[in-house]
């Protein structure tokens, strides 16, 4: 099957096109004309599964029909609620890739940064807004954004959001939203309390479940390094000094990472190129070719960029940042190893990402072979998950509590996010 069986509008053929994306995943073939159908979709599935398109692409349709048919100005009539900063960033960089011809605009808005930026976007008119959720109420509280015109509604990783401690702020912003609407729910496992919060959200949804993609090539032989966050880019340049890896591709975590691996890179006069969503389709695609043509040594790309790259005799993979979705990692590896050709991936991990590894090892069933011989050996402690959760934790009772006794001392209510209404601001 491919895309253009799915009823795909040609604004968004045209952008998947540019991915090099033409079939679609098993839970994209399911889920995307129930979606475009109008059904309720109750998803299990797992983050590298494919499911940001599956309900990013019919939402754009959606919209776009919609526009088309109302010629309305933008308004946000699309809400897809998220757990991490991380998930959300992804999802957006998602709906700017396919809905490029579409004209839908979408904004990402999430906490533990200045919301300056976030609510000036939203100020402009989005059509789609990516949050997760404590950010979405503090603004919502603050009246910069309504939810009175959602028409599509998407929970994504439900059971991480539960697991996080969000159950209360989903409530409160499924009360916000309108009672006819058009909901999605994603969730990779579906114990009892998820099932019935999907109760909440959903009305008769059509069912989707895909498995996880767990299994790594036989012909791609793994290595670890461990190392520090200080040494990592000294590490980086000693294992490029076999000469012998002469096409690599490089996955960082972030575009504004991917372009200081490459800068560092070219500085060391190694011939190096970067691709992700910051760079036009024409960039993205010079590098490409010459990464096949060999004039690049090292192509460092991020997760959506590297989309559709398909290259048959690409030996050697580096994960520069170990990927926090276990799923993503299958992903990356298995672009080297082509059609029965032996393939390399070699995981450089600092110690925040340890628990990223265990995770990973416990998906693929195996242990990956840690290369002991390291000049830049880890040396630094990382935080267990338990502690980090309960420091995180801390941080957020410390600035709670810092800001109702600011309050109190002010004779303010305060907000969601602690510092108060604000006036005069809708």
């Amino acid at each position: 099957m491919r895309f253009e069986n799915l009823e795909i509008i040609e604004p968004i053929l045209k952008a998947l096109k540019e991915q090099n994306y033409s079939e679609p995943t098993s839970i994209q073939a399911k889920a995307i004309p129930l979606v475009l159908q109008g059904h309720d979709v109750l998803g299990s599935a797992q983050t590298g599964t494919g499911k940001t398109a599956a309900f990013s692409i019919p939402i754009l349709q959606h919209l776009y029909l919609d526009r088309e048919r109302n010629q309305r100005s933008p308004k946000i009539s699309g809400l897809i609620v998220t757990p991490t900063r991380e998930l959300a960033i992804q999802i957006g960089e998602s709906l700017t890739v396919y809905g490029k011809y579409t004209g839908i605009r979408n904004t990402v808005i999430f906490g533990g940064v200045n919301q300056g930026k976030q609510t000036d976007a939203v100020r402009k008119g989005v059509d789609v807004l990516v949050a997760t959720p404590g950010r979405l109420l503090d603004l919502m509280s603050q009246g910069y954004i309504s939810l009175k015109d959602i028409q599509y509604f998407v929970l994504d990783e439900a059971d991480r959001m539960l697991d996080m401690g969000f159950i209360h702020d989903i409530k409160k912003i499924i009360a916000k939203l309108p009672s006819k609407r058009q909901s999605l729910f994603f969730s990779a496992t579906m114990p009892d309390n998820i099932v019935e919060l999907s109760r909440k959200i959903l009305h008769n949804p059509k069912k989707v479940e895909v498995s996880p993609v767990s299994s790594t090539a036989e012909t791609i032989n793994q290595y670890l390094y461990y190392t520090n966050k200080s040494t990592k880019k000294d590490l980086l340049l000693h294992i490029l000094d076999d000469e012998e890896m002469d096409q690599v591709l490089l996955f960082a975590k972030t575009k504004h990472g991917a372009d200081r691996i490459d800068r560092s890179l070219r500085d060391k006069k190694i011939k190096s190129a970067a691709i992700h969503g910051g760079k036009s389709q024409n960039q993205r695609q010079k590098a490409l070719q010459q990464f096949k043509d060999g004039q690049v040594r090292v192509l460092v790309a991020t997760d959506i960029a590297a989309r559709g790259i398909d290259i048959d005799k690409l030996r050697y993979v580096i994960n520069y940042d170990i990927p926090n979705i276990s799923e993503t990692y299958v992903h990356r590896i298995g672009r080297s190893g082509r059609a029965g050709g032996e393939g390399v991936s070699i995981s450089i991990a600092e110690p925040e990402e340890n628990v990223f590894v265990k995770d990973i090892e416990k998906l693929i069933n195996q242990r990956i072979e840690v290369i002991r011989d390291n000049p830049f050996p880890q040396t630094e402690k990382p935080m267990t998950a338990q502690e980090k959760k309960e420091f995180e934790k801390e941080k957020i009772k410390r600035k709670q509590e810092f800001f109702a006794a600011k309050n109190k001392k002010r004779g303010n209510q305060p907000g969601r996010d602690g510092r108060g209404p604000k006036k005069g601001r809708h």
